[in-house]
């Protein structure tokens, strides 16, 4: 005698999808050597600066970016060839200079955020061209525009060679991006990274954050990241939200 169709909620639970996978949140760690950097157009100038290196017309240097540029990179791939300290400008006091100048190089990041300390700037510059102590000195804005109220420190400054990262133009957010994908081992079609060059803001840390994202949903859904779901997670993120489920499923997306 054959048996009768299982109970609906058996069938229910046969039908069932698998269930959404766990996604941990443990974030790739940043990659900052010199074969992650990519060069295009809008940083190629800084590439060199950096580069150039100790041949600098100046013991000193400025490298300018908005956020997300790649200037935090770049300073730590010269950091590296220049086995440099690395600080952030609120660092810089009085009585930190002396110490801050006993290495060969030093890295001072956000030189232009409020609160900086521009008499031990100025001190630490003298210091450091006495001593033969390299100086990268990064900033968002150029010189002109930190607002300084120290006239010696303004000509120091303007005395050392400067470049600035402007934003990634295409061909850079995109190459930028598929090397995203292939650092964390995603396949991914042309066309995505296409549309997501276009949709995202120009910033690398941008394209970091939304491939983290990315990468971080497609897991929970079980899926492969397709237009749809990276049209999703890039408006998501570009709203301030992170990678949470929604409340129903992806639409279509045209065969990608």
């Amino acid at each position: 005698m054959s048996e009768g169709p299982p109970p609906a909620r058996e069938r229910r639970r046969r039908n069932d999808g698998p269930p959404p996978q766990l996604a941990f949140d443990l974030p790739l760690e940043p990659r900052y050597g010199g074969e992650d950097f990519l060069v295009g157009a809008s940083n190629e100038q800084a590439y060199s600066l950096v580069e150039s290196w100790p041949d600098w017309p100046d013991p000193v240097a400025l490298l300018e970016g908005p956020h997300g540029s790649g200037k935090t990179h770049l300073a730590a791939i010269w950091a590296t060839i220049a086995k440099a300290w690395t600080v952030d400008a609120g660092a810089v006091t009085m009585a930190h200079v002396p110490y801050l100048t006993s290495n060969r190089a030093l890295v001072i990041e956000d030189a232009d955020r409020p609160g900086l300390d521009e008499a031990a700037l100025f001190h630490l510059l003298n210091l450091a061209r006495e001593r033969g102590t390299f100086v990268l000195v990064t900033a968002a804005a150029p010189v002109s525009g930190w607002g300084l109220t120290t006239p010696d420190l303004l000509s120091r400054l303007r005395l050392a060679p400067s470049a600035r990262i402007e934003p990634p133009d295409d061909a850079l957010l995109k190459a930028v991006l598929v090397k995203l994908f292939v650092d964390r081992q995603l396949t991914v079609d042309t066309r995505v990274v296409d549309a997501l060059a276009l949709r995202i803001d120009r910033s690398l840390s941008m394209a970091g954050a939304v491939v983290d994202a990315l990468d971080r949903e497609a897991l929970r859904r079980g899926k492969r990241v397709t237009r749809a779901l990276a049209a999703e997670i890039a408006d998501r993120v570009a709203d301030g939200g992170a990678s949470e489920p929604d409340s129903g499923e992806e639409g279509g997306d045209n065969g990608l």
